[in-house]
């Protein structure tokens, strides 16, 4: 079982920035594709962006393009997932997953792997 822990969310007004990071528990993270999902409130949890074990390759939600950048540092078991201009419409529960498949033209969690969300909100 992979533990995740996400830190970094917050309070942050509208165009401002802010950087998520988690980090796992698994010395075999660095053979998983990582991502970030996020769950705003009275919606289901969407894909926000997902990272090559390597690192190599990128994949984004069409909404979070130019305004996210996900990377990883495979060395300290970390993913991040760097958030500017964000809107409003960004306020969220920002979860992280680990072991992550694209399949029939989505993205899934395949073994359930989530860490315990981190609340974003963006104020007007």
């Amino acid at each position: 079982q992979v533990q995740l822990v996400e830190s970094g969310g917050g309070l942050v007004q509208a165009g401002g920035s802010l950087r998520l990071s988690c980090t796992a528990s698994e010395r075999t993270f660095s053979s998983y594709v990582m991502g970030w999902f996020r769950r705003a409130p009275g919606k289901e949890r969407e894909f926000v962006a997902a990272i090559s074990q390597g690192g190599m390759l990128t994949y984004y939600a069409d909404s979070m393009k130019g305004r996210f950048t996900i990377s990883r540092d495979n060395a300290k078991n970390t993913v991040y997932l760097q958030m500017n201009s964000l809107k409003p419409e960004d306020t969220a529960v920002y979860y992280c997953a680990a072991d992550l498949v694209f399949v029939s033209d989505r993205w899934l969690n395949r073994n359930d792997y989530w860490g315990q969300g981190t609340q974003v909100t963006v104020s007007s």
